[in-house]
């Protein structure tokens, strides 16, 4: 079954995290993605471990389904192609530095005029204006300067980073939102656009209730390890034999608890009637809930509160999250066989949709694996053609 974004073509230029990720997206829902690759290193993320028969899974993970041509753009020929391409393009999508493109004459001011229904994506790590649009930046800057390592981690202690690369994340999947937008808008008038993202700008966009916090108090916030600033208790605790989070949103949550264990007197303790009472004095009720959690072992409570309707969970290791009956009954670990890897596990499509689901279908692609069908089919190129430009270094 053909997925929504089925007809649309899209140019990726992308490497390394962020622009893959997002034109992995498009992929996902059934966009056709053709990723341009320098010849004979392609996208430097293809040295990135962990691999297995010499390809690596990193890549894979973030490139699947998509068809890799090798260009080399800082020739004439190559720029020629480039834009024989982009008339069967509807996306274009780059996460360069900015002006880089520019100094290629491919940027988008100067396609527009050829092209004027071109969605032309820049993903970038301080967008393409500003008094640091000429910088480069890596997920663990970005980090630190969106101000998310600030709030990260125990209280008092070192600078932690979050455990994944947020901010690349947040910045594709802003990056996909700006895509779709503009694939509507054209929809209805048939103009394309420039879609300008950057990855500071998508972390602070998501760091909630901080940015708040601080121009409602005027104080920083500060890390606060496993616990929430705003909803008390709604954090880890040691149980018997591992971990376990409760998260009790309201006061009924509260009470329902307090009455499972027994303990109905801090129902009524002034300290802790209301959450934001709890939240005041959590220092004080921190110690008494550490207690009574660590009498069962984690399972026990899950089974206990569940039952109750208190929302708690583990803390679970990764083999447990891809082996979580809920995760494997939505799907989202999914196998795919690769000519060099074999079969290897990768996340599925979160996006489910009735009519037209994504689908996860293909491999990511060898280096350059899909250059003379691509250039034979779309370009109607002879073979002689194409076996001139690979001598003449073009591809």
């Amino acid at each position: 079954m053909p997925g929504p974004l089925d007809g649309i073509k899209v140019l990726d230029l992308t490497r390394v995290l962020a622009g893959p990720y997002a034109t992995m997206l498009l992929g996902d829902l059934g966009a056709e993605v053709i990723k341009i690759e320098q010849p004979d290193t392609g996208d430097e993320s293809r040295n990135f471990a962990p691999f297995k028969n010499g390809f690596s899974l990193y890549f894979m993970s973030v490139n699947r389904g998509k068809r890799s041509v090798t260009l080399n753009l800082k020739t004439e020929r190559g720029q020629a192609i480039f834009k024989q391409l982009l008339a069967h393009t509807d996306v274009l999508v780059e996460n360069f530095r900015p002006g880089t493109m520019e100094k290629l004459g491919l940027n988008y001011d100067t396609l527009k005029p050829e092209h004027p229904s071109l969605i032309y994506a820049a993903c970038s790590g301080f967008g393409q204006t500003g008094p640091y649009a000429q910088q480069g930046a890596y997920d663990m800057i970005i980090q630190g300067m969106g101000g998310i390592i600030s709030i990260t981690g125990e209280p008092e202690g070192p600078p932690v980073r979050v455990g994944t690369s947020i901010s690349d994340i947040t910045a594709a999947l802003f990056t996909t939102i700006g895509i779709l937008s503009a694939l509507h808008h054209r929809n209805q008038t048939g103009k394309g656009q420039f879609v300008d993202v950057a990855m500071l700008d998508s972390l602070v966009a998501v760091l909630e209730n901080a940015v708040v916090r601080y121009f409602a108090t005027g104080e920083a916030p500060k890390p606060l390890g496993a616990r929430h600033p705003a909803i008390t208790p709604f954090e880890a605790f040691a149980s018997a034999d591992g971990h376990v989070i409760i998260a009790l949103g309201n006061d009924t949550l509260w009470a329902k608890f307090c009455t499972h264990v027994n303990r109905e007197d801090l129902i009524s303790d002034k300290r802790f009637r209301t959450n934001a009472d709890r939240t005041e004095n959590h220092a004080e009720l921190f110690p008494i809930l550490s207690e009574i959690m660590a009498q069962r072992t984690t399972n026990a409570w899950i089974d206990a509160l569940g039952k109750i309707g208190v929302p708690c969970g583990p803390i679970n290791a990764m083999d447990k999250v891809v082996s979580h009956p809920q995760v494997q009954a939505r799907e989202m670990i999914t196998r795919i066989a690769h000519q060099i890897t074999g079969e290897v596990e990768v996340p599925g499509v979160p996006i489910k949709l009735s009519e037209t689901p994504g689908n996860v279908d293909a491999p990511a692609p060898s280096l350059g694996e899909h250059t003379t069908e691509v250039l034979t089919n779309v370009l109607k190129m002879s073979p002689d053609e194409v076996a001139k430009l690979k001598q003449n270094g073009v591809i």
